[in-house]
């Protein structure tokens, strides 16, 4: 009893303190950019806005909208990676490896390119339908293997699958020349100039995605004992999976239209996570959550403080420290 007790304390002061770490993250993101303002200026501004104060502008217009946005897409993208590893048991499977965040960016691309989409309110449902495609064809190659559907295979038909989405992408842009100035910088995912507007269109889905997550994830955490154990155990699998998939495919999409596609968040934090917490999806979802936004707030830091003024693209560093994250990961844990 002394050992549980021990432990549920242990992981509510880790919960706290993910949550005081990512409270002074969400204040030094908001703070720096090509105009660095105090954490006085911030307050100032949440708290006492005037209309012709300069700061107050760039904090409400810019800087809070990137914090909110990098936060949503942040937890978003590490819950999806989390349920996709734990459904395939496959501790490589994320989004973008799978084929979801090229198939949402793909369809995205179609839509603004051959049909001149421009309103944000339709980009999450053009994305959902361009990843529940990408997913499905991954599956029907996946499952029509020759050695049916393992693990390997699913890496392999997502990785085949991606390649070709990707080369897609890229003849759009050869031959839409004015698409790809307008895309250029969502296409390696950017948190730059983004806006409160898409946000709002892409909330609900990430409310679905989530809410499903946290009610499945007693359920899940049985799932990982074995299909046949969880069967045994009353989970329906087969609705297990579906609602997994909509949620997956729900967090993806909201996250690219929001950004683009950004790599690595849904492959490591998962497994960071893992080794903080344990195995228990209970815990594992909502620490998911906190430290999906925090790592992206954190890499957003870097991408615009590592050669202030110039503002990296978000993209870019996120498999500039993704990469050496997860080969350290691999070393320790995999």
């Amino acid at each position: 009893m002394d050992k549980i007790t021990h432990y549920f304390r242990s992981s509510y002061f880790l919960l706290l303190l993910c949550l005081s770490i990512t409270l002074f993250m969400v204040l030094w993101h908001i703070s720096v950019g090509a105009k660095t303002l105090t954490f006085h200026q911030i307050w100032e501004a949440i708290f006492h806005y005037h209309a012709n104060n300069f700061n107050h502008i760039i904090i409400w217009q810019l800087r809070i909208p990137r914090t909110i946005i990098a936060l949503t897409v942040g937890a978003s993208l590490a819950v999806a990676g989390a349920l996709m590893q734990a459904m395939t048991r496959n501790p490589l499977a994320e989004p973008s490896i799978l084929g979801l965040m090229h198939g949402a960016s793909f369809a995205a691309v179609i839509a603004i390119s051959l049909f001149g989409v421009t309103d944000y309110s339709v980009l999450p449902l053009i994305a959902t339908l361009g990843a529940l495609i990408a997913v499905l064809l991954v599956w029907g190659i996946t499952i029509s293997a020759q050695n049916g559907a393992t693990a390997l295979t699913l890496i392999l038909s997502g990785a085949a699958i991606t390649a070709f989405l990707a080369a897609g992408i890229t003849l759009i842009k050869l031959a839409d020349n004015d698409t790809f100035d307008q895309l250029r910088h969502w296409l390696v995912g950017s948190l730059s100039g983004r806006k409160l507007t898409v946000f709002w269109y892409a909330l609900p889905w990430v409310i679905l995605g989530i809410t499903i997550s946290l009610t499945i994830a007693r359920q899940i955490t049985t799932f990982a004992l074995g299909e046949e154990t969880a069967t045994g155990l009353g989970i329906k699998v087969k609705r297990l999976k579906i609602l997994v998939l909509i949620s997956v495919i729900s967090l993806t999409a909201a996250s690219v239209a929001m950004v683009g596609p950004l790599g690595f968040i849904g492959l490591v934090i998962p497994h960071i996570v893992k080794l903080l917490v344990g195995y228990d999806y209970q815990r594992i979802i909502p620490f998911s959550i906190i430290l999906g936004g925090l790592y992206l707030l954190l890499i957003d830091i870097i991408a615009r403080t590592i050669i202030s003024p110039i503002d990296i693209t978000t993209g870019i560093m996120t498999a500039i420290f993704g990469a050496p994250l997860f080969i350290w990961l691999v070393r320790v844990k995999l």
